[in-house]
């Protein structure tokens, strides 16, 4: 099971990957990751890298402060 920041972090890239209209798809291609991956990121089944969260913040266009929460 997930911890609760690993969830709250996932939250935060689904919630914004939803506002700027991208699919799962969309934004795995974008963040050079593989979508199956990615979706798990999403569903705070695993605890990435901090290279893999940077990828995702950067392909959402996001600030880091907007993901993590702390």
């Amino acid at each position: 099971m997930a911890d609760l920041t690993t969830k709250d972090i996932a939250r935060n890239i689904k919630r914004i990957r939803l506002e700027k209209g991208l699919t799962q798809a969309a934004l795995a291609d974008k963040a050079t990751v593989n979508v199956n991956y990615y979706a798990k990121v999403e569903r705070a089944e695993i605890k990435p890298s901090a290279e893999i969260y940077e990828k995702i913040v950067k392909a959402l266009g996001v600030k880091s402060g907007d993901i993590f929460p702390f």
